[in-house]
């Protein structure tokens, strides 16, 4: 039997910090789902998710080859606790990591599609430096792929974000606003690129994919089954695409309900499989 394949973005759709949970503020604290905590940072709870998600997510990984998919760093993606699995992919798909460890071979190739596409990052570090931004409060770098600065969104001047994003796309960089993050990211460090190298590994047939960004997007117009939550950067451009399946539910209830749908998808593919043999 071939694989069904589950891609998934993390945060703000599998995990969500405190003020991304939209809990109904209307709701006596008992009558909340209950939460667990899925990310500690410095010994204090950072990010989290339904307990029903939780035990959603340990029943999806036993019956599919789940993937975390990830814009964070390595580093940053450790933070979070996930059941194991074999393939994970961070900072946005620059890095493919296998049992844990970083892939070798897909780093290269990564960088070389980088070096024949895009611009150098120092010439983008220098232009988000070029003189201070009202609301640009941190500028870092991830993994000497992408850049990403920490941002106060109401502070940034108007128009900004449109600047900087066609100033990008004329260099071969993309540029994404996430929360307080704006990424500016090689067009070839793509989360889809990754994806389809581990559909490629493991025999692949059907791919679930979900994710609330802009630089989700290639992912879900690859995915067989798109999934998104109602909230995030692609609720508020409006994206739709054929078959795409939005969530009722915002915050950290669209994160267990993404993962009720993707098991139910799992499951019928497995039924038709089975018929299909027989």
């Amino acid at each position: 039997m071939r694989e069904t394949v589950v891609a998934c973005d993390l945060d703000r759709t599998l995990i969500y910090s405190a003020k991304a949970l939209f809990l109904d503020d209307r709701l006596e604290g008992h009558e909340h789902p209950p939460l667990v905590v899925s990310e500690l940072y410095e010994g204090a709870p950072l990010s989290y998710m339904t307990r029903r998600a939780e035990d959603l997510l340990h029943e999806l990984t036993a019956r599919a080859v789940f993937v975390p998919v990830t814009t964070r760093t390595r580093a940053q993606f450790r933070r979070v606790r996930l059941p194991a699995t074999r393939y994970a992919i961070t900072t946005n798909g620059g890095v493919l990591l296998v049992d844990g460890e970083a892939d070798g071979e897909w780093a290269g190739q990564v960088r070389g599609a980088v070096v024949r596409g895009s611009a150098p990052i120092s010439d983008v570090l220098a232009h988000l430096g070029r003189a201070p931004v009202p609301g640009v409060q941190r500028i870092r770098t991830a993994e000497d792929l992408f850049a990403y600065a920490i941002v106060e969104r109401t502070g940034l001047p108007e128009g900004y974000v449109d600047e900087l994003t066609a100033w990008c796309g004329q260099r071969g960089w993309v540029v994404s606003l996430q929360g307080r993050k704006l990424y500016c990211v090689p067009a070839p460090v793509t989360k889809e690129a990754a994806v389809a190298e581990i559909m490629r590994r493991v025999g692949g047939e059907t791919l679930v994919a979900a994710g609330d960004s802009l630089l989700d997007r290639g992912l879900l117009e690859m995915a067989d089954v798109a999934l998104r939550p109602r909230h995030g950067e692609l609720e508020e451009s409006g994206y739709v695409r054929p078959g795409l399946r939005i969530t009722e539910s915002r915050g950290v209830q669209a994160g267990e309900e993404l993962l009720r749908v993707a098991s139910g998808i799992v499951e019928s593919v497995r039924v038709r499989s089975l018929a299909t043999r027989t």
